[in-house]
């Protein structure tokens, strides 16, 4: 196995809303920092408020939105930093675009029933989304479509954050990373 300590990598994970996809890679961004490894987040609220406050919810900003977070992932991983991204990023065709634009891709799906994502939802947005007050929200009125091939699957409903972070760190691990 060839050594990738050096090179820049995407953790790419993908899920419902409230799926677990940001306590997760929080956790394992702070588990790459305690080992020195550069490491960058971009998560989707953040990206949301500042590089895409143009963009609403339909599918064609959804597409400009994972767009414009290909771009800056691409780059920050070029110059050897271990990239973790958070977004819902519902639809196959917009994954299969990191995936061939980004060198050393990690898809990480965050596998959750939607019931149990409703019942962690402290925004309310699911309610919202039933009462038709929110539109094009994914799992509602909007599909999720699920990850054919991920390189790593965690089952938040099942494991802890902790467990969960331990196996994307295991991936890492066993994969040369770190």
């Amino acid at each position: 196995m060839r050594d990738k300590i050096n090179e820049g990598f995407v953790l790419w994970f993908t899920g419902l809303p409230c799926s677990g996809k940001t306590t997760v890679a929080d956790m394992a961004a702070e588990k790459l920092k305690e080992k020195g490894r550069k490491t960058e987040r971009l998560d989707g609220d953040i990206v949301r408020e500042s590089l895409s406050s143009d963009l609403g919810f339909s599918r064609e900003d959804r597409a400009e939105n994972i767009r414009r977070v290909i771009s800056v992932a691409k780059k920050l991983s070029l110059d050897g930093t271990g990239v973790i991204t958070t977004f819902v990023s519902p639809y196959r065709d917009m994954r299969r675009k990191a995936r061939v634009s980004i060198s050393n891709f990690i898809e990480v799906y965050a596998e959750c029933p939607l019931e149990e994502c409703e019942k962690r939802d402290v925004k309310g947005m699911y309610k919202k989304a039933r009462k038709g007050e929110i539109e094009n929200f994914t799992g509602v009125s909007d599909p999720y479509e699920v990850p054919e091939n991920p390189e790593i699957i965690i089952h938040t409903s099942r494991e802890t954050p902790r467990e969960s972070c331990a196996r994307v760190m295991g991936y890492l691990e066993r994969n040369g990373y770190i």
